[in-house]
């Protein structure tokens, strides 16, 4: 998910909010959000242990990445390309499950 993409579904999906919930919506969005920049970092310095995987939710591959020391490093470079498209689509399911339980 790109970046624009996912801040029109923020502005969208607080649009669609009553005055009284955004300011808890936006709190818990902040809160929770991950920061893909941050996700580039750990998945450069820590990628070989897969913690970023595990920041981001992706328990499995975490795992996996873990266990064959990041793929023997092919994994970690192909994480430099999509671990913030990655982490801007877990905080995207999130953003979702967080409006809907405020509806």
């Amino acid at each position: 998910m790109h970046y624009q993409a996912y801040r029109d579904l923020v502005v969208n999906t607080t649009s669609t909010l009553d005055e009284s919930k955004r300011a808890l919506f936006l709190n818990q969005l902040s809160a929770s959000e991950k920061n893909p920049v941050i996700m580039f970092g750990f998945n450069a310095f820590l990628g070989t242990f897969g913690i970023d995987r595990f920041l981001v939710g992706d328990i499995i591959s975490g795992i996996l990445k873990l266990l064959t020391l990041g793929g023997f490093g092919i994994w970690v470079l192909v994480d430099c390309f999509l671990i913030a498209g990655r982490t801007r689509s877990k905080n995207a399911n999130m953003l979702l499950q967080l409006a809907a339980s405020l509806k």
